[in-house]
């Protein structure tokens, strides 16, 4: 088990006072089997009201607005969470019950397409013939090894919002191309798969006290029988180095900040995550 202190500072610089804004931010964990809160914040400046809720797909949301002009917006999250490896699927389930109605009644909306994760046919050769045999749990990690290896991790050449076919057709992205791409193949296979946003501590073997640069991270869970994390970007299960902030079909459902100000087009976002392990 580790016991991980994340600080997240994402500052937006304006080139210009911007009159208004109305926003909602996704960036405060919350506790569920293998990851216990022990503390959390969210500090906002210019200082203004907020109204936290939970959406749709159960993430935590602050919604606030600034209506003072400002050329600067700050948020400060702060959390100590505890996180512990999770055990391996206790039960699985075959083809015959993936594609049977009650499941695809139940979790249809894990099983369809967006605009993020869909993916050209080529993608979908790959991953049968990844999965030829193996039942869906193997099959599952499979397909995500194999589009693994066909992809080069570079920062920078694709965007949050780049779609699953255009990081395929350059063969590069980041973590979020490499879960989007996944579920895209996942799901045309029919194994229900969610995306999910957090953090990524890169020190596995961190010492106690020390503190790192961490980063915002992306990878998914698949349902065959029950909910697995997998990293398909480290090509490892999901575990205590993981931290989950939300999840959804894909990254629009789970974005840190989304909103909407009135002023300049123009702006500098900055983005800082340090994880200190405490235990």
């Amino acid at each position: 088990m580790s016991r991980l202190r994340i600080v997240h500072t994402s500052t937006f610089r304006y080139t210009d006072p911007v009159v208004a804004s109305y926003n909602e931010a996704r960036m405060t964990p919350l506790s569920h089997p293998g990851q216990v809160v022990l503390e959390s914040r969210l500090d906002i400046h210019p200082q203004t009201w907020t109204h936290d809720y939970r959406d749709y797909w159960g993430t935590h949301v602050t919604a606030f607005e600034v209506l003072a002009p400002h050329r600067s917006l700050v948020l400060t999250a702060e959390h100590v969470v505890e996180v512990a490896e999770r055990p391996g699927p206790s039960s699985t389930v075959g083809w015959d019950v993936l594609r049977g109605p009650e499941v695809r009644d139940r979790l249809s909306e894990h099983l369809a397409v967006t605009d993020a994760t869909e993916v050209p046919q080529e993608v979908v050769d790959l991953a049968q013939a990844a999965a030829d045999g193996l039942e869906p749990a193997a099959a599952a990690e499979a397909v995500c090894r194999a589009l693994r290896d066909e992809m080069e991790y570079i920062p920078g050449v694709t965007t949050v919002h780049t779609p699953a076919t255009e990081a395929w057709t350059k063969r590069t992205g980041v973590c979020q191309d490499m879960a989007h791409l996944a579920l895209g193949a996942l799901r045309a296979l029919g194994i229900p798969a969610r995306y999910v946003s957090g953090y990524l501590n890169p020190d596995a073997s961190g010492e106690v006290g020390a503190t790192v640069t961490g980063e915002s991270h992306a990878w998914l869970e698949w349902w065959t029988g029950e909910w697995t994390g997998y990293d398909p970007t480290n090509r490892v299960r999901a575990g205590e180095h993981h931290v989950v902030l939300g999840r959804g079909r894909c990254y629009d459902d789970v974005p840190p900040l989304r909103g909407i100000y009135a002023g300049p087009q123009t702006q500098d976002l900055v983005v800082q995550v340090r994880i200190t392990r405490e235990a």
